[in-house]
């Protein structure tokens, strides 16, 4: 096995998005990379597209692990992962944001004595009782490399005791892939005329997360709330369902208000253009807090919380949670916003930061060696 200057492991489609760029700055510069995809999202449909979309590279290694419980999920990425960087000895192995993959890469690589790279760093919720909360926390304090897509987000790290020659703000990598394929997502995909919606007159609904879909009462009112904020407004709403979300709507028996319309989960480029073209986005994703913002779109999130505070703090989003009334109100106030907000994660130029940070650490220490 040839070794490679970085090795990226990675397995979800937020994952794919957001350090697609980072792959494409290596390739600009000649850095080899091994890519070890674990498999936690998978199907053959959508997994080949959003590579294809994006123009990453075929994986080196696909572990298929898919599915299940955290603990068994996350111990066969972390044997699948080790296993495969093991004699491997890349500078550096990147992971990016808060998933169970991510959780994997960054230990089996430090297990391994490997340099670990967190792309996406410092994001906190406060809230222990998500695991993605976990996740951020444990990978930010293994990892040698901190990538703070913001300045605040680099005083969380700071004030939990992360040495700042570990940190450097970079931006998100995420404007990097919206501003690239926003335009051709708008030449290319037909989801607008598939569909039968015109910009600027629908609203865009995702609910996958656990405290959102696995408490039916709590479905129960975001789908209410949703629906009677969309009449109101006189909006259509387009719902790409994930398959977590499409199980409990049926094992709850819920029924689906007419005003919302479920459709099947969408391609990169087709997703991104229903986010540039809704006239406001409801989200329970941290994902799309983030990409309504870049694009002008205004969004309702509907948690009680963010690890993207950012967004509201500019305007762009409202936490409004799971109450049908604060639903509704917050989703009166945002479709009055015209988009006009500076967007907080930086100007699209985060990948090519990652990689000078990298190798400019990497020269420090080779320089303190050689003294």
């Amino acid at each position: 096995m040839s070794d490679a200057d970085a090795a990226f492991v990675f397995g979800t489609r937020p994952e794919f998005i957001k350090i697609a760029p980072v792959l494409a700055a290596c390739e600009r510069r000649g850095l080899s990379t091994y890519v070890v995809h674990t498999g936690q999202h998978y199907s053959a449909s959508l997994d080949d597209v959003f590579f294809e979309q994006l123009d990453i590279p075929e994986p080196d290694v696909n572990l298929g692990v898919g599915s299940g419980d955290h603990g068994a999920q996350t111990g066969a990425m972390l044997e699948g992962v080790e296993r495969h960087l093991r004699g491997l000895e890349p500078n550096v192995v990147l992971v990016q944001g808060d998933t169970n993959s991510t959780l994997a890469g960054a230990l089996a690589a430090t297990k391994l004595g490997l340099e670990v790279a967190h792309v996406e760093a410092g994001l906190r919720s406060f809230d222990r009782d998500m695991p993605e909360e976990i996740n951020r926390v444990v990978v930010d304090h293994v990892a040698d490399y901190l990538f703070a897509p913001t300045n605040d987000v680099a005083t969380n790290l700071r004030k939990e005791g992360i040495s700042a020659d570990r940190i450097t703000v970079t931006g998100n990598t995420i404007v990097d892939a919206v501003r690239e394929n926003r335009a051709v997502a708008a030449r290319t995909s037909t989801v607008l005329a598939d569909l039968g919606v015109t910009a600027g007159e629908f609203a865009l609904l995702t609910a996958h997360r656990a405290e959102t879909v696995d408490d039916s009462g709590s479905f129960a009112a975001v789908l209410e709330g949703v629906s009677v904020a969309a009449e109101q407004l006189g909006l259509p709403v387009v719902y790409p369902v994930h398959p977590r979300a499409r199980d409990r709507l049926e094992s709850f028996e819920l029924e689906v208000p007419d005003g919302i319309r479920l459709v099947e989960p969408l391609d990169f480029f087709d997703f991104l253009r229903l986010e540039d073209a809704a006239a406001l986005a409801f989200t329970d994703s941290g994902g799309v807090q983030e990409e309504t913002c870049i694009l002008g779109t205004p969004c309702v999130t509907l948690r009680y919380g963010t690890e993207r505070p950012e967004t509201a703090y500019v305007g762009a989003n409202c936490i409004a949670g799971h109450d049908p009334a604060d639903i509704i109100a917050a989703a009166i106030t945002m479709r009055g916003k015209d988009g006009a907000w500076d967007v907080p994660f930086g100007d699209g130029n985060a990948a090519s930061r990652i990689l000078d940070a990298l190798v400019f650490q990497e020269a420090q220490r080779a320089l303190g060696h050689a003294e």
